[in-house]
């Protein structure tokens, strides 16, 4: 048998590694700042080997091992301190397990990595399957690994077991702990609020245009009516601004960052809000629009990608999904403001509620400039101290030797591509030249197209809605509005709780078929409300119907259409993929909002069976094409989408074994697949 690690030559066939107190140590990998072997608590990554070798012990407690060639790679954790001798127990333990690959068990406390290569079993074998995880894992470790198939597998008492998603992940979080209420993580919060501002100014909008239609004094002015080509125009040439400025706003944030992408749509944005707010005439009014959609644009690709690289692995999903709830930060507002300014007798009832679209917007530009630059662009724009100084301060609790961040910043290095698409303005060819780049942005185009056209759309038009089911009266339309708004908010905002812990691919196929179901009921009370329109009770059921409808569709769609994209995509791809994403978006808003105004004005409810059947058609789509992402890193992602299949390779899962006080002291292989979806 022998061991490699730590010789720092490519392709030697032997190596000298250092024994202390029981443990292997290489000089390949340690904490910033510390010498290699300045602490018998210290390690870094041996290998073992297949083929028995030299072995030779001296007094300074040094062992050579060679001829090694098919490997099993061990990393290590930090253990407590053992007897020279057991340096030899530890060899032999070693040796012998071969004997017994289903079972790693990991001795020692404070995991930092867990590794196992085992080449006896199906899942892991010299293909170097789980590249993104294990190897990267194997490069950061510490710690001695002893098999043993418990009799049976079997778990000692005191010890259970737990099935996750990335073991060499879930060990290095569970030894990091993160304290949530230090100064460090109060400024991400901050961040992440900022980047939840600009989410704010697109939900201001979707909430803003349907109460601003039915104002008197808007229609004393425009003339447009509540349906019609006129409306269409008002609402649809938002959604071309936005089309318009997907690819400037991914140069920007390619190029100059992910902070200024933000300080600039601000910019942009209030440039649209003065020449709308002053408007006399629908042409001007339409500029304005075209113009407020690409400064959302460039916000909306900017602050995502923000939002997930500066989040901690184990925040990722509420951070992005709070991010994405910044629709309803800004809705609820517009629904509330608008509210009141509609009992002003002049102009000003709608006027003001177009200023008020800057107000986030100003606090975005105010603040972006004192926050940190996210460390995966800084690391794709050769700013690795940078990086690395931003991963210790906020996700390693300012110390360099946390598990979490030497997890993060190897896999950084060995997954963000310093040559890039992000250094080509023009180039998208990864997402269609290779396999996991059209499997990523397949991703892309479900949660962007099904998560506008999925019934949601109406929403613009919810005026409309409830005229159709009864609710003439303005105020009690703009009142019901804001209702809406709120019922949504808190759909989306209990998921956003919940979404470091659900399964992405379950909810999004189970609340997809939901949606169907709430819409089915919508349409056949407000079908039979049409036959009989004094029957209250028809009115009421379509009413609470269309409520449940989008408290369901908040709740399934509304983190993820932030999650998704973002981690279907990676960091040199990220920014070229959300102005993408954008597009799309903007491209089915249009018809959303082109095609929802005629279609309500000639078929009514009716219109609502297209989303019905669609919702169905969408679910289907999820089961057999939609990737679990949640419970690994962004780069650990990579090995999942080179997969010939990456939907079943998403669904495979680690089990470790937990002692008392929460910590892995295994990892048991050959788990399989998590449950039936």
């Amino acid at each position: 048998m022998g061991l490699r690690g730590g010789c720092g030559e490519e392709g030697c066939g032997s190596s000298k590694v250092r024994v202390m107190h029981g443990l292997f140590l290489a000089p390949s990998l340690h904490p910033p700042g510390q010498p290699p072997f300045g602490d018998a608590e210290q390690a870094a990554p041996g290998r073992l080997g297949t083929c028995v070798g030299e072995v030779l012990v001296d007094a300074g407690c040094s062992v050579r091992l060679a001829s090694c060639n098919d490997q099993i790679e061990v990393s290590l954790i930090r253990v407590r301190a053992r007897p020279p001798w057991s340096s030899i127990l530890l060899l032999l333990s070693l040796f012998s397990s071969r004997q017994h690959p289903s079972h790693t068990r990991l001795t020692g406390t404070s995991p930092k990595t867990l590794k196992m290569s085992s080449h006896g079993s199906q899942d892991i074998s010299g293909s170097e399957k789980h590249v993104a995880s294990e190897k990267h894992a194997a490069d950061l470790g510490v710690a001695p690994v002893v098999h043993d198939d418990h009799a049976g597998g079997h778990v000692k008492a005191g010890k259970h077991e737990k099935v996750v998603h990335n073991a060499e992940l879930f060990a290095a979080i569970q030894s990091s702990n993160i304290n949530p209420r230090s100064k460090e993580s109060f400024q991400l919060y901050w961040a992440i609020f900022i980047a939840f501002c600009c989410a704010c100014a697109n939900g201001y909008d979707g909430s803003l245009m349907t109460s601003i239609i039915a104002m008197p004094y808007f229609q004393s002015t425009f003339h447009t009516g509540d349906t019609g080509s006129q409306v269409s125009v008002i609402f649809s040439l938002y959604t071309v601004g936005s089309m318009v400025g997907a690819p400037f706003a991914a140069v920007l944030s390619d190029r100059y960052g992910r902070k200024k992408g933000m300080f600039c749509g601000g910019a942009v944005i209030i440039l649209g809000m003065i020449i709308i707010a002053t408007s006399n005439h629908v042409a001007q009014f339409v500029v304005g629009r075209f113009i407020l959609g690409v400064g959302i644009s460039i916000m909306t690709v900017a602050a995502p990608a923000y939002a997930i690289e500066i989040s901690p692995p184990h925040w990722r999903g509420r951070c992005t999904g709070f991010y994405n709830c910044g629709w309803f930060g800004g809705s609820i507002p517009a629904a509330i403001i608008t509210f009141g300014t509609n009992y002003i007798q002049s102009d000003y009832s709608w006027r003001i509620p177009l200023i008020f679209q800057a107000f986030t917007c100003i606090i975005v530009m105010a603040s972006v400039m004192f926050l940190p630059e996210s460390p995966r662009f800084l690391m794709a724009n050769h700013r690795e101290e940078e990086a690395i100084a931003f991963l210790v301060k906020y996700h390693g609790n300012n110390d360099p030797s946390s598990a979490l961040v030497l997890l993060e910043v190897e896999e950084m290095r060995q997954g963000i591509r310093l040559d890039g698409i992000d250094k080509n303005w023009w180039d998208y060819r990864p997402f269609i030249f290779t396999h996991s780049g059209r499997w990523r942005i397949a991703q892309v185009l479900m949660i962007s197209i099904f998560g506008q056209f999925s019934g949601n759309g109406l929403g613009y038009f919810n005026t409309v809605i409830f005229k159709n089911i009864g609710v003439t009266d303005v105020p009690q339309q703009l009142g019901y509005n804001v209702l809406n708004s709120v019922l949504s908010a808190i759909g989306a905002l209990t998921a956003v709780c919940f979404t470091d812990r659900m399964p992405r691919r379950p909810v999004l196929i189970f609340g997809t078929l939901a949606c169907a179901a709430a819409l089915a009921v919508n349409s056949g009370l407000t079908a039979a409300l049409a036959g009989d329109l004094l029957n209250l009770s028809f009115a009421r059921g379509a009413l609470a119907s269309y409520f449940l409808f989008n408290v369901i569709f908040s709740f399934t769609y509304t983190p993820l259409q932030g999650v998704i994209p973002t981690e279907a995509l990676e960091t040199t791809t990220r920014a070229k993929g959300l102005a993408f994403s954008g597009f799309i978006v903007s491209a089915v808003s249009f018809i959303n909002q082109f095609a929802g105004p005629v279609a309500l004005g000639d078929i009514g409810y009716k219109y609502i069976y297209v989303f019905v059947g669609w919702d169905i058609i969408e679910a289907i789509l999820w089961y057999f094409f939609c990737v679990e992402s949640q419970g690994r890193t962004l780069e650990q992602l990579e090995w999942v989408y080179q997969q010939p299949y990456p939907v079943k390779a998403s669904l495979k899962v680690d089990k470790v074994v937990l002692a008392d006080d929460g910590k892995v002291v295994e990892k048991i292989t050959d788990v399989g697949l998590a449950g039936a979806l």
